[in-house]
């Protein structure tokens, strides 16, 4: 069913008359429990007047222009799923001043969220129900529901209970971390119905949800266009705007927000290496890890991660003596988006080593119990645990933080520049025709990796917008070439004394590799020959592919393989 979404809403009076009378009585802060009903109830409006809809006449712009009779009766936006983001989002978007519907399965959790309501002083505007049918009877059309639930099968059975009331015209929002081909798969569904389901990646976490995130929508332009005065009043707002821009169609929106969290892993790891020379090598103390860390929170560095690393190194342990950092166990959790970040960017052959080595640093910290056993192992046969190779002078302590602030810098711009490189590979794969520059943009506050040179990204790729990586553009080349000596001390001192620093090394093997004209792949090609007929190109100008018999004493095959293959 191929239907627009102005001419769906303006097509079902019927369905129109249902949702704007169906909530007409109700109390502003109350929580309604009618039980499992089949269909929304279609209350009729008292005699004399009609309930106002202005959204329902397909403008967009009528969110911001409803009538106060509409105003006191519906709910512009609603929202399913009241875990700590859902919860945290839907007491934002009231914030800002939208009158919002919640619903969540588990009745307590309304509760919760109406109680918190009142507290915070926007009871007026959120508003619970504990049935599907009257919770989306109450929005106004086209109703716009965001749903926050747990990815797959939970999203799936969400949207199957909503469709049940929804109507042509509606709009879904996935705010979850879901894999993109799955919300191109409901689009699909939803399709056949009418209804469109537009994928949203949110970040910012409990406070980036309560206070503005960062909101990557992917999906029908046209719907979009309904969501977008919400949204850009709900997301993080810097000197450059709000943090929300439609990413392009399809399940482009989810795609950007994996990418963005495998990023994340990468920045998490990077600085977790830095913390780890400069204590084990450094020597340094949990005060001057804050204060380095703050310091450099100042500088080319500034950033949310490296910001709140700061104030985790201050936290005392409220359960014993010391600092809680020295308490926390070193298994690292994860949800998945980092490892679907690494498949796509193995199914798009695009390099991203940086972040690949983030996620292997997580699988190996899981293996605790292991790496006790093996670190024992190995002292017993005079490999000892990672030690600097002596007490460093203040001098020496000062030249460390120095280098260590530059590999970390550098390594980032790498990290970055893969998570970019993978967008624009899908982008073009797909024709979304995402914008690079405007993802620096919105990722520059609200969201986990907001950071200040997302500034200059945003500028690299206006400078620019055919730019094939970060690394080439003169401003990030001429930071890289300046930050590449002590990149270099970092990692050989870290190697020297036995510590692990996966990221920064495979940060600088990727800058070392993709700045080199000619690299060994030529033997590995020759070795694919010899044993596969695989074949090769020349470099001396002769076109075409080559397979030769290497060595007929060994047995080299002579079977062609590549079409093209010439004598």
């Amino acid at each position: 069913m191929q239907l627009s979404l102005s001419a769906a809403v303006q097509q079902t009076p019927r369905a129109e008359r249902r949702a704007c009378a169906a909530a007409s009585g109700r109390s502003s802060s109350s929580v309604r429990a009618f039980g499992r009903s089949q269909k929304p109830s279609a209350q009729r409006p008292a005699r004399g007047f009609r309930l106002a809809c202005p959204v329902a006449s397909g403008d967009p712009s009528a969110v911001k222009e409803r009538s106060a009779m509409a105003e006191t009766t519906k709910s512009v936006i609603g929202l399913v799923g009241l875990a700590v983001m859902g919860q945290n989002l839907a007491l934002n978007v009231a914030e800002k001043g939208f009158p919002i519907s919640v619903y969540n399965r588990s009745g307590e959790k309304t509760d919760a969220a109406v109680a918190r309501a009142a507290k915070e002083g926007v009871a007026d505007r959120l508003h619970g129900y504990k049935d599907v049918g009257e919770f989306v009877a109450s929005l106004e059309r086209p109703r716009r529901v965001i749903i926050l639930v747990k990815a797959g099968a939970p999203v799936d059975a969400t949207i199957a209970e909503l469709s049940k009331y929804m109507e042509p015209g509606d709009i879904i929002v996935d705010g979850g971390n879901e894999w993109y081909e799955n919300t191109e798969r409901r689009q699909a569904l939803m399709k056949e119905k009418g209804i469109f389901h537009i994928g949203m990646g949110v970040s910012g976490g409990e406070e980036g949800a309560r206070n503005g995130p960062a909101m990557m929508p992917g999906g029908d332009a046209e719907a979009y266009k309904f969501l977008q005065p919400i949204v850009e009043k709900v997301a993080a707002q810097t000197d450059d705007g709000a943090c929300v821009t439609y990413i392009g169609t399809g399940g482009s929106g989810n795609y950007v927000k994996m990418v963005h969290n495998g990023i994340e892993y990468g920045d998490m790891q990077l600085i977790a290496e830095a913390y780890d020379v400069l204590k084990v090598v450094g020597g340094l103390t949990n005060q001057e890890l804050e204060a380095v860390f703050t310091e450099w929170n100042k500088s080319e560095l500034e950033s949310f991660l490296v910001e709140i690393t700061a104030s985790i190194f201050k936290k005392k342990d409220e359960l014993a003596d010391g600092f809680l950092i020295d308490k926390v166990l070193d298994k690292t959790g994860m949800k998945g988006t980092g490892k679907w970040t690494i498949q796509q960017a193995a199914e798009l052959s695009v390099a991203a080593p940086t972040m690949e080595a983030a996620l292997d640093s997580r699988f190996l910290s899981g293996l605790k119990e292991e790496r006790v056993a093996a670190e024992a192992a190995y002292a017993k046969i005079g490999v000892p645990a990672p030690a600097a190779p002596a007490a460093l002078s203040d001098a020496e302590k000062q030249q460390l933080v120095a280098d260590v602030r530059a590999a970390l810098y550098a390594s980032k711009v790498c990290s970055y520049a893969q998570g970019y490189n993978i967008i624009r590979a899908k982008s073009l794969e797909q024709g979304w025709d995402i914008d690079l520059g405007g993802l620096a943009r919105i990722w520059k506050g609200g969201c986990i990796i907001r950071a200040g040179f997302l500034d200059r990204i945003k500028q690299a790729y206006q400078r620019n917008p055919a730019l094939p990586n970060l690394l080439v553009d003169p401003e990030f080349a001429k930071d890289l070439a300046e930050r590449q000596a002590a990149w270099r001390r970092v990692v050989q001192l870290a190697v020297g004394a036995g510590i692990g620093v996966p990221g920064m090394t495979s940060s600088l093997s990727y800058f070392d590799t993709y700045r080199r004209g000619r690299l060994p792949a030529n033997l590995v090609q020759a070795q694919r020959d010899f044993f596969g007929s695989h074949t090769y190109e020349r470099t001396d100008g002769k076109e075409g592919w080559f397979h030769t018999v290497w060595d007929p004493t060994f047995g080299s095959s002579d079977s062609i393989t590549t079409t093209g293959y010439n004598q």
